[in-house]
């Protein structure tokens, strides 16, 4: 059986013969979106391969190896993360970390969210991981009224999040709405941050148990129609205010979320 992660390897055989452009057309949704510089979230697959091209590997060639992914109990939606390499006319090589949301359209499978994240070093090699799957296989829906209500308590987890991290710190937020399997870009380190008590000590590492100083909130979300997969794009924004001669700040996101079921509570599982 194809699995999202032949998908994903599929994608990257057939781009090493590609130019980026060509490579992340093939790829992406039309609707695309990605977090971008200076809290900006670009959408739209024209804009995002645009800001894309702006990367100093816009003359490489690329191929990438995922080393986890998930899928959605409705088989509409799905996960992948790994490790991408840019190989420049000269014959250097750019190492990154990618993260990308999936789903299925009546073409195939197309990524509809991405990020990469460039690491100092070549990552080490690295197995596949288990994959997230649900507990069961459901039938795809289009109610509107259910994927609605599931979209807004999405957006509302996320809204949550950020209002729990203004009570106990984001140490504490961290730990407790993420899960042990769950996963973090990190920063130039060549490898993923595995387990929610790990991530909080990444993204907390002074200060973790006083209230935060930062907010957030959902700008926008996809959420499968089986309920239990889903994504959110924000900025994270500080919360002392700033001059208002400044140029404003902030940081743009988006974190994968997962539950058990439509009446669980929602988790994140990969940012």
């Amino acid at each position: 059986m194809t699995t999202l992660l032949d998908i994903d390897r599929a994608f990257s055989k057939t781009s090493s013969d590609l130019s980026m452009r060509a490579a992340l057309d093939a790829m992406f949704a039309d609707g695309v979106i990605a977090p971008w510089q200076r809290g900006e979230i670009v959408k739209g697959k024209v804009a995002v391969i645009r800001a894309m091209l702006q990367s100093p590997d816009s003359v490489a060639k690329l191929s990438w190896a995922p080393i986890r992914g998930g899928v959605s109990a409705d088989g509409l939606h799905g996960f992948t993360f790994g490790y991408l390499a840019a190989e420049h006319p000269d014959g250097r090589l750019a190492h990154s970390k990618y993260m990308a949301y999936w789903v299925r359209e009546p073409r195939g499978w197309r990524v509809a969210a991405w990020k990469r994240r460039p690491i100092g070093a070549a990552p080490l090699a690295s197995e596949p991981q288990p994959p997230s799957l649900p507990r069961r296989l459901v039938k795809a829906t289009a109610a509107g009224d259910r994927i609605a209500r599931y979209y807004r308590s999405l957006v509302n987890a996320e809204a949550g999040f950020s209002s729990l991290a203004q009570r106990v710190g984001l140490s504490r937020a961290f730990t407790d709405l993420g899960t042990d399997d769950a996963v973090n870009m990190g920063a130039d380190d060549p490898q993923f941050v595995v387990g929610a008590a790990n991530i909080a000590r990444t993204v907390a590492p002074v200060n973790g148990d006083q209230p935060a100083t930062i907010s957030w909130s959902a700008d926008t979300a996809f959420v499968a129609s089986s309920g239990d997969l889903g994504i959110t794009f924000g900025v994270i924004r500080p919360k002392v205010p700033q001059d208002s001669s400044a140029p404003a700040s902030g940081a743009a996101f988006f974190t994968i979320w997962r539950r058990a079921s439509p009446s669980a509570p929602w988790r994140y599982i990969a940012e």
